[in-house]
């Protein structure tokens, strides 16, 4: 789906489950904040069984950053603060090369992130201090790519491992400089292999051309295997499959992704089944 500005990934959800079929399983791959537009990848039925993989991919953004103010939320639902001084074009170069090497960041303190059982903006919007958690993060790609210095506005495209708050990079950045900062819009561009130029709105659902599910597990090799291998399978049995060991997606003759399964000795033991006994 392509999210506009304003409702919660939940929302969407809940507006595409209303116009699936009664008793549809629906649910979404990476949650994207409320001021946040762009790809968010919902899944359906079956599908929904690939939702902690999706959502482990790497994910792409282009975020424009406002510098010289500050917002408490890190986002433009504040309150905003002043900040300071404007840098220079070359201080903010070094700033966003610096950033980009990061590989730890702090969870922002209005997050969903669970502290002693409870979530985090909850805990601070009753006005309590938190010691703030850190988390491991990869930025694989970090890119200039456009500046308005006198406006204090930044543009970059940005690529990060899960779990990454592209709003906490840019308090980060701010800090970095000296001004301050916050990110004022954030569109997600991809997940993985999926891009949002090929998203849809709500307004489509339900969608006609459904993207076959072995098209989303491209980062694992593909095994054919016979009807009787994927009756074993959907049985929750080990089958033999001649490939190297590690990980592979079983895929029926007629095209149809069956299981991931774990690829040892020349067998393949299911660790996510999407049919059942009966669906094949």
């Amino acid at each position: 789906m392509d999210k506009h500005a304003g409702p919660t990934s939940h929302d969407i959800v809940r507006d595409v489950r209303r116009r699936m079929p009664r008793g549809t399983k629906v649910g979404h791959a990476g949650t994207l904040d409320p001021f946040a537009t762009g790809l968010l990848v919902i899944l359906s039925g079956r599908a929904t069984r690939l939702a902690d993989r999706i959502s482990s991919r790497q994910k792409s953004y282009r975020a424009v950053i406002q510098l010289g103010q500050r917002s408490e939320t890190g986002d433009p639902e504040g309150p905003i603060t002043a900040g300071g001084p404007l840098p220079s074009a070359q201080d903010l170069d070094n700033a966003i090369a610096h950033i980009g090497q990061r590989t730890r960041q702090q969870v922002p303190a209005y997050s969903a992130v669970r502290v002693d059982g409870e979530r985090l903006y909850q805990r601070v919007r009753r006005g309590e201090t938190v010691a703030l958690p850190e988390r491991d993060m990869e930025i694989s790609h970090c890119e200039l790519v456009a500046a308005s210095l006198d406006a204090g506005l930044v543009t970059l495209d940005i690529t990060v491992s899960k779990g990454t708050y592209i709003r906490q990079i840019a308090v980060d950045l701010g800090e970095i400089l000296g001004c301050g900062a916050y990110c004022a819009q954030l569109r997600r561009t991809a997940v993985g292999p999926l891009l949002v130029d090929n998203a849809i709105p709500v307004a489509r659902v339900p969608y006609d051309e459904p993207i076959a599910l072995t098209s989303l597990i491209t980062d694992i090799p593909h095994y054919l295997i016979g009807d009787a291998s994927a009756d074993g399978i959907v049985h929750g049995r080990a089958i033999a499959l001649d490939g190297p060991n590690g990980e592979g997606a079983l895929i029926s003759d007629h095209g149809q992704l069956i299981a991931i399964a774990r690829i040892q000795d020349e067998m393949a033991f299911p660790t996510t089944v999407l049919f059942g006994p009966d669906d094949l």
